[in-house]
C-alpha cells in the first residue's frame, strides 16, 4: 500500500480517520502502534520519537504508551474480565487503576465472569477498559462498534468519551458512521488512496455552505411516506425519531438506510444526503 500521510494532532484531541475501505486507515493506526512499520516514516509524540527510519528508530510495541481497541476484542477466552485486566498491568504499576476502570466502565458486576459469558457490547467494554490499563498517551480505536447494533452502539460512545476526558487521553479512531464522527470526535481527517483530501471538524467537512448552523445533526432515514404532494421523511438521530416533510425534489436520491444531514436553511429543516 502507498500511504503519504503528513499530520499533527493535538494532544486530547479525539480524532476520526474517515473513508473508503482500503484507503489506509486501519494500516496508519498499525503503523502508530508499530506493529506494521513502514519503508519510510517519523513518529513523535510529544517529546518521544516513535519512528524514525532515517536513524534507524523503531520503539517496539511495548513501549510505546498506547492502548489499541480492535474490531474483535481480542479478550483472553481463560481469564475472567478482571484477570483480563490485570494481565494488561506494566511491570511495578499499581493494581487500583484495574478497580477505577471497572468502575468507569460499569464492568464491576461482570468482573468474575469470562468473555464467553457476556455480550458483544459487554466485551467491548472491557476490551476498552484493558486498553486504558497502562494510562496510555495514544488511545487507538479501529471501528470498535461495528459489529454491534445501533442501541449499543450509542452507549458505547458514551463510554468512550466518557474515558476520553477523565483520562484526558488522545483518541483516534477508525470510522464509517458518520452520526458517530460528529457525535465523538472534533477532528478528522478524510483519506482516500492512501492520502489526506479533506481535514477539519466534522461539521465543516460533511456541511454545505448553503446550511446555516442555527441546527445541524446528522441521522439514518427510517422511512419515507408519501402525504399527497410532499413526503413524511422519518430521521433517527440518536435514540430519537425526527419527522422532517421534503418535496418530491428532496426526497431523490435518499432510500431508507441513507445517512442524511438535517440542517436549516431560512429558518425551515431541509434534508442532504451524506455520501
Amino acid at each position: 500500500m502507498n500511504l503519504n500521510l503528513d499530520f499533527q494532532i493535538r494532544e486530547k484531541d479525539f480524532v476520526t480517520l474517515y473513508g473508503p475501505s482500503g484507503s489506509g486507515k486501519t494500516t496508519t493506526l498499525r503503523i502508530l502502534s508499530g506493529l506494521t512499520q513502514p519503508d519510510t516514516g517519523f513518529i513523535k509524540v510529544n517529546n518521544e520519537i516513535w519512528l524514525d527510519t532515517e536513524k534507524k528508530i523503531n520503539l517496539s510495541v511495548q513501549k510505546r504508551k498506547l492502548g489499541y481497541v480492535f474490531q474483535d476484542y481480542a479478550l483472553f477466552p481463560n481469564m475472567s474480565i478482571k484477570e483480563n485486566l490485570t494481565f494488561a498491568l506494566e511491570k511495578g504499576q499499581k493494581k487500583n487503576i484495574i478497580d477505577e476502570l471497572l468502575e468507569t466502565m460499569e464492568l464491576v458486576q461482570l468482573k468474575h465472569l469470562k468473555p464467553e459469558k457476556l455480550s458483544g457490547g459487554q466485551k467491548q467494554r472491557v476490551a476498552i477498559a484493558r486498553a486504558l490499563v497502562r494510562q496510555p498517551k495514544l488511545l487507538l480505536l479501529d471501528e470498535p462498534f461495528s459489529s454491534l447494533d445501533i442501541e449499543m452502539r450509542l452507549k458505547l460512545q458514551d463510554f468512550i468519551l466518557r474515558a476520553h476526558r477523565l483520562y484526558r487521553l488522545t483518541t483516534i479512531l477508525v470510522s464509517h458512521d458518520i452520526s458517530e464522527v460528529y457525535k465523538v470526535s472534533n477532528k478528522m481527517f478524510v483519506i482516500e488512496n492512501g492520502t489526506i483530501t479533506k481535514q477539519g471538524d466534522p461539521p465543516s467537512i460533511f456541511s454545505s455552505s448553503l446550511t446555516s448552523r442555527k441546527f445541524q445533526f446528522v441521522g439514518e432515514i427510517v422511512k419515507i411516506e408519501n402525504e399527497n404532494i410532499v413526503y413524511i421523511v422519518s430521521v433517527l438521530i440518536g435514540n430519537n425519531i425526527a419527522k422532517i416533510i421534503a418535496t418530491d425534489q428532496e426526497i431523490q436520491g435518499l432510500q431508507v438506510g441513507s445517512k442524511v444531514l438535517v440542517a436549516s436553511k431560512a429558518f425551515n429543516p431541509i434534508l442532504r444526503k451524506i455520501e
